[in-house]
């Protein structure tokens, strides 16, 4: 049976033959210099590094993939009175690469607070026209915090000396034998330093002060030399510690003794293995119905008991002892004040973990009422779009003016102000950087990718997550980052201080939105708008499984992505990832068709230079044009294939079941897109009609992939169009909507509104 004829396959049939633009006679030109390939549909080949047998094209890991692994054995003595930290420790390091090794690299990332320190000295400075006595002197006239290691030896497993040193927050430590591929080798080093008050000095770690009763709440972190990632990409991974970069560390099995006062309560990276020593029997008691108990957090430590220690300091010891297998780092949070609350989660694989949480008596009642249960969802939403969460527990430690993560432990900020109030800010932002801090156990601490050079692979990763994770706790969620919309601010700014997402941490402006949310939004954009979730969903998965406990490059990411969802993304990530490119994407031009017989004198000249005669035989509809300024009376008159008398007699020679097939389009609409930006995306379109029904239309990406700047597209409809809307739903991260909407007037309003609503 010959194919059903659509009435608009046969107006667009029409369409090549008549004018739809008044054709001028070509004028010379000079002819313009070729040029390489730059369309921006091209493969990276050039800006991804060569698949190997370490990473592979697909961004697998290969069959040559390897990494090295460091364990430590540490016993640290927190002095409470002098906020000192004693330590010493023995480290075996195992070389898993293919070649031998002459020397070890060390980070010494408590260097950074020295008082000679180089990392202030690369910071710009200025001298403000008017400054509070207290910058004054803290800028002018009071000594940096004395900080810092203070190596008291490095040893070899026979208790020899071994030469070592130290560039800045770096020792490299030379080896008397080198060590080959397979081997392993143990050294000891010891060392002391004086622990800063982090509310009045900075930094990721360090204590806060309570002035009201002398006391102080400890979050340790980077508090002892940890070993460098060597790796197939690198070699070693030895770049300075300037602040912005975090760190780079390879997987290992932890034993942690830790000595404190005897009226501390503690928690720290691994598994506790002498509970019952450290905890009263009542207190182990509630930890183990905690342990069985899934719907709300059980008080462990109670606000009673942490204020009753706060009042005494114990001059009594006691040694908390933790082991932790295939973690690439340990941190750990110590104070008298705390309060101790914990719930179990069951995860999709049946496996139940520990939400816990500690925190001092001023953090509650928001604390007691949020912190522990927003533990638990974030682990439940990170591994639904990941994998199970493999460690036995997360913790959310309080502490002001903080957000860092560490594995199974994170210190967040939040509380209510001295008379127990807590504002919507407050309370959404605390809740949101648990989410954030305890969602970074996933990236990078598991998918352990390389922060010291890429940000966005840890910390932009993480904030997508932390988008969906937000969003399902509550749809109503003021999330500061992941819509589309919230980052325009950002990628239409000043082009001299934005980099490309692909930029090393310590040489960005903008350090918020260029390592978190522009890659959140891109991941978010890719998701919704682009790929979709089913698709987006199982490569981003894929992703997070094939690199977990392993050291994923940006590469393998792009790669992964591609791999596993059959959608050509180069595209996006050469425009979002490599450039400052932008959104900006328009309305050029508009022209309505009305249908008839009768050739205008436009359409007979077009014919007439392209040597051809109308009505050659063949029966001829013609699509005659004007543009939005101009439309003409009966443009408005909605098709009547009666009044048409070609078409009519070609349709009443169809059957009856070619008829049935046709559409009964009645309004025919020409749309020209421009797109000022350098940015690609789809072109999301909405068309609004006089009955005020919609109907959207979504065209991919690829409609520029000849590298046109226009493109055009013929809406054929069966109701009069009152406006038509380009990216209605702020999906595109569109710079200027100014030039996205027809009729031009109606555009701010819409605009504004629909940012409100994000």
């Amino acid at each position: 049976m010959k194919k059903p004829v659509s009435l608009f396959s046969l107006v667009a049939l029409a369409i090549p033959f008549v004018a739809l633009a008044q054709e001028t006679k070509p004028t010379e030109k000079k002819r313009e210099p070729g040029h390489a390939d730059t369309n921006k549909f091209s493969q990276m080949y050039h800006e991804m590094a060569t698949p190997n047998s370490y990473r592979t094209a697909s961004g697998a890991p290969g069959p040559a993939y390897y990494q090295q692994q460091a364990d430590y054995k540490i016993d640290i003595e927190l002095d409470d009175k002098n906020t000192k930290l004693y330590g010493k420790e023995t480290v075996t390091y195992h070389n898993n690469a293919p070649e031998t090794l002459t020397y070890l690299w060390v980070q010494l990332d408590q260097n950074e607070k020295k008082r000679d320190g180089k990392s202030p000295l690369v910071q710009s400075q200025r001298v403000s026209s008017a400054m509070g006595a207290g910058d004054f002197s803290k800028q002018f006239m009071q000594q940096r915090f004395d900080g810092g290691f203070n190596i008291e030896y490095v040893k070899d497993a026979k208790g020899n000396p071994m030469r070592y040193t130290i560039n800045q927050t770096m020792m490299r430590i030379d080896l008397d034998k080198p060590l080959k591929s397979g081997e392993k080798v143990s050294f000891s080093v010891k060392w002391w330093y004086n622990i800063n008050n982090y509310m009045v000095d900075g930094g990721r770690s360090g204590y806060e002060h309570f002035d009201k009763d002398g006391n102080n709440l400890y979050v340790i972190a980077q508090f002892y030399p940890r070993m460098a990632v060597y790796n197939d990409v690198e070699g070693w991974q030895n770049m300075q510690f300037w602040g912005s970069g975090e760190f780079a560390l390879p997987f290992g099995n932890f034993e942690v003794n830790i000595t404190t006062p005897a009226d501390h309560v503690l928690e720290g990276t691994g598994v506790l293995q002498n509970r019952k020593e450290v905890y009263n029997a009542e207190q182990v008691k509630r930890y183990e119905l905690a342990e069985q108990t899934y719907d709300k957090p059980v008080v462990i430590v109670t606000q009673a008991e942490a204020e009753a220690a706060s009042k005494g300091f114990s001059d009594k010891k006691k040694t908390w002892k933790f082991k932790a297998t295939n973690v690439r780092d340990f941190g750990f949070s110590s104070s008298r004040k705390f309060i101790y609350d914990a719930m179990a989660v069951k995860l999709e694989n049946g496996k139940t973990v520990m939400a816990i949480s500690c925190y001092p008596p001023e953090a509650n009642p928001l604390w007691g009422d949020y912190s522990t249960r927003v533990v638990a969802h974030t682990l439940k939403s990170y591994s639904k779009y990941t994998f199970d969460y493999p460690y036995p527990k997360a913790i959310s430690i309080s502490a002001e003016d903080q957000g860092m993560e560490y594995p199974m432990i994170c210190w967040n900020y939040g509380r209510p102000d001295e008379k127990g109030f807590v504002s919507d800010r407050i309370k959404y932002g605390m809740m949101g950087v648990i989410i954030h801090e305890v969602g970074h156990n996933f990236f990078p601490m598991i998918v352990n990718s390389d922060e010291r050079q890429w940000t966005w692979m840890d910390e932009g990763l993480n904030t997508f997550l932390e988008y969906l994770t937000e969003q399902s706790w509550d749809k109503n969620f003021p999330s500061s980052r992941g819509p589309a919309a919230k980052i325009v601010p950002y990628m239409s700014g000043d082009q001299k201080f934005l980099e490309p997402i692909m930029s090393n941490s310590e040489t960005i402006y903008n350090f918020g939105a260029n390592g978190y949310s522009k890659p959140a939004t891109g991941l978010n954009i890719l998701r919704e708008t682009i790929m979709g979730h089913d698709l987006f969903d199982h490569a981003f998965r894929t992703y997070a499984q094939r690199w977990k406990f392993k050291h994923p490059t940006p590469e393998d990411f792009f790669r992964t992505m591609e791999d596993a969802s059959a959608v050509d993304l180069d595209w996006f990530w050469r425009g979002w990832f490599y450039s400052t490119d932008y959104v900006d994407m328009g309305i050029k031009e508009v022209k309505q068709y009305f249908v008839t017989e009768d050739p205008s004198k436009a359409v007979q000249e077009q014919f007439n230079r392209r040597g051809r005669k109308i009505n050659s035989g063949e029966p001829m509809v013609y699509m005659i044009s004007s543009t939005a300024e101009d439309f003409k009376p009966e443009m408005k008159k909605p098709l009547n294939i009666q009044e048409v008398k070609t078409l009519n007699e070609y349709v009443a020679k169809l059957s009856a079941e070619e008829k049935k097939a046709l559409k009964q389009p009645k309004y025919f609409y020409e749309v020209e897109f421009d797109k000022p930006g350098g940015m690609m995306m789809p072109v999301i379109v909405e068309l609004q009609f006089e009955d005020g029904t919609t109907e959207n239309h979504h065209f991919p990406v690829q409609i520029w992939r000849k590298g046109n700047d226009t493109a055009k597209r013929v809406f054929a409809t069966e109701k009069p169009v009152k406006k038509i809307q380009l990216d209605p739903k702020l999906e595109t991260a569109d710079i200027d909507v100014t030039n996205n909407v027809w009729p031009k007037e109606e555009v701010k309003s819409k605009f504004d509104e629909l940012s409100q609503n994000k």
